[in-house]
């Protein structure tokens, strides 16, 4: 159903045109199923996302192994010939025990994973801007996710640990920009109503993504390493062929672009059935002809424009920041969780089962929360946790701290990607919403490094973290709050906004 109001009533600004966001909404305000649908297929991406960004956990997991010479000293494995000492699973369950890696640095130990997040980070710089310029937001999901899904299958043929950190470094470039186009086309594809509520279906299926983990590797834990991401990346191509015929572009990037009969066929086939026949030609027409695009036609344009002004640098520096501190520590916690002394199949499961809370948290509460004391609040708390976390002798009360430290930057994580989507406008939202997302792969690629250090000496992963992600979180007061107010679509009336310095007071249109 579409808003039985007309679309401009009489309450209304009389004197404009009719904006982009009245279109859309008289068109798809109501969160029909068939829009549900679409969100929330588009959203199960983070699924397979979820899988490849944290498989390394159990694939380059250290193998626990036994002595079998009770005679002879066993604290040092690379000082023991091979016939005293035996692993205790199978050998292929790890590529540490399959390449005989037990005795390398911690810098060969902790490359691939490394390689898997810089190749996010350098493929989400390579590619933040084809989203919003030239390729759209729906087909760059697809080839993102196919490049992530098909460079998988191959990773399970890797003949050596150098072949096997390249394909994670191109898995990791094909998947940089896969979160961000899901959460944008997601939240374009519904109207206002239910644009938070529907970004949040991104994180849970991430979160679904992430326990399905463990899950697949204890019923595998006899099998071959290779298996896993056979199992993850197989399903993960077919889901990546099917967005082609059931998902539609962004209607906003459409206008934007100026495909207009592209938008106006997307929003007809997004319309209630009883509705499509008053979705003429003059209907959308009505639309202010003054939105004309902003960007030049390269690849890079969207880019150039965000740069352009000084407040949307400030605005993408500070969220850059915070996003860098909470990347340490979300992505971090769970590669390190090995260096715990729980057992790791239990504290996988139970950090990817805080994620649940986390995004309910979110649901619920994301309309009533201020952005920024939320983002700041939750880091801090995040923070002294983590720090906490390697101060402490009791098992127990170790992972406690661990979880909450977890769950407040996995909160963290959900409300910095909104309040990005809330802060830019439509021509470079999906540009600034990966950079971003860059820094918090970058917090993230430096992470597994800290880990294979903190073996030795815990604070130089946990407690670099929690330092991290409390002094980062200060660069949050460097920006405006943004709950409750309307996407703006253009750079001119996002900066009519932050000239106005009231947020309530200008109307975008």
């Amino acid at each position: 159903m579409t808003d039985p109001q007309p679309l401009l009533s009489p309450e209304k600004d009389y004197h404009r045109t009719p904006s982009l966001d009245d279109m859309i909404e008289h068109c798809i305000g109501d969160l029909g199923w068939k829009h549900t649908l679409q969100a929330s297929l588009v959203s199960f991406t983070w699924f397979f996302d979820a899988q490849q960004t944290f498989i390394s956990v159990f694939t380059d997991a250290e193998p626990q192994w036994t002595c079998l010479n009770n005679n002879q000293s066993c604290a040092d494995i690379c000082h023991l010939p091979s016939s005293a000492w035996a692993w205790d699973t199978p050998s292929r369950a790890s590529i540490i025990s399959d390449w005989s890696l037990q005795c390398a640095g911690s810098l060969i130990k902790g490359l691939p994973a490394a390689s898997f997040f810089f190749g996010c980070l350098i493929g989400g710089f390579a590619l933040a801007t084809l989203a919003d310029s030239s390729l759209g937001r729906k087909k760059m999901l697809v080839y993102s996710s196919l490049l992530m899904s098909l460079t998988g299958v191959l990773t399970a043929l890797s003949s050596g640990v150098w072949i096997y950190i390249a394909l994670r470094f191109l898995s990791g470039f094909g998947r940089a920009t896969i979160g961000t186009c899901a959460l944008v086309l997601s939240t374009e594809l519904v109207g206002k109503k239910w644009r938070e509520n529907i970004g949040i279906v991104g994180f849970i299926c991430f979160t679904l993504g992430f326990l399905s983990l463990p899950i697949i590797a204890f019923f595998s834990r006899d099998c071959s390493w290779r298996m896993m991401y056979l199992w993850t990346c197989v399903p993960s191509v077919l889901y990546s062929i099917s967005l082609v015929f059931l998902v539609p572009e962004s209607p906003r990037w459409l206008f934007i672009k100026g495909k207009k009969e592209e938008f106006a066929e997307t929003l007809r086939s997004m319309a209630a059935p009883t509705n499509r026949s008053s979705l003429t030609q003059s209907f959308f027409g009505q639309c202010g002809e003054e939105r004309a695009m902003e960007e030049e036609n390269d690849i890079f344009s969207a880019a150039k424009i965000l740069l352009s002004k000084g407040w949307s640098c400030k605005r993408l520096l500070s969220m850059m920041v915070v996003g860098f501190g909470i990347g340490m520590i979300y992505y971090g916690m769970p590669l390190g969780l090995g260096n715990l002394s729980v057992n790791l199949y239990l504290s996988v499961t139970l950090n990817a089962l805080s994620e649940f809370p986390a995004s309910l948290f979110t649901f619920l509460f994301i309309g009533k929360l201020n952005r920024k004391g939320a983002v700041m609040g939750l880091c801090v708390m995040s923070g002294i946790c983590s720090v906490c976390c390697v101060m402490v002798s009791w098992q127990g009360m170790e992972i406690v701290l661990e979880l909450l430290s977890f769950f407040c930057a996995c909160t963290a994580f959900d409300i910095v990607l909104i309040y990005t989507i809330e802060l830019f406008p439509t021509t470079v939202r999906n540009s600034a919403v990966s950079m971003v997302r860059q820094a918090l792969v970058f917090g993230g690629a430096l992470s597994p490094l800290l880990v294979a250090e903190g073996r030795k000496n815990a604070f130089l992963s946990y407690g670099v973290f929690g330092v991290a992600i409390a002094v980062c979180a200060m660069f949050v007061v460097c920006l405006p709050e943004t709950r409750g107010r309307a996407l703006c679509d253009s750079m001119e009336e996002e900066e009519r906004r932050y000239d106005a310095g009231n947020s309530d007071g200008v109307y975008c249109i």
